[in-house]
């Protein structure tokens, strides 16, 4: 079992900057694929970026350009670093891991997730 804790939330005003961390521990997976998921109220929970075991990293439309995500393996940290933040990023935010990359945009096949971290952007 993997253990997710997620940092970095705040708030800011649109085009400011945030940078997300999320710390694993547990099991080690030697293909895998991490993402960032987030879930603003009343929504369904989305996918923004994954990075698998080869360093591949994909983004959804809505945030290419302005995230970046990445991974330190010796820290066995997530990172995403949010730059030009809109209003409509404003969403709780959470890492999570699965074993085996491929499909990493399907929230279906991952079981771990961490707590989350509140993201605010206002106008």
């Amino acid at each position: 079992q993997v253990q997710l804790v997620e940092s970095g939330g705040g708030s800011v005003q649109a085009g400011g900057s945030l940078r997300l961390s999320c710390a694993a521990s547990g099991y080690t997976y030697t293909k895998y694929c991490m993402s960032w998921f987030r879930q603003a109220p009343g929504k369904e929970r989305e996918w923004v970026a994954a990075i698998d075991s080869d360093g591949s990293t994909t983004y959804a439309s809505s945030v290419k350009g302005r995230f970046t995500i990445s991974k330190d393996n010796a820290k066995n940290t997530l990172y995403l670093q949010m730059n030009s933040l809109k209003p409509e990023d404003t969403a709780m935010y959470y890492c999570t891991e699965k074993p085996r990359s491929g499909l990493c945009h399907r929230k279906d096949l991952y079981n771990s997730w961490g707590q989350g971290t509140q993201v605010t952007v206002s106008s």
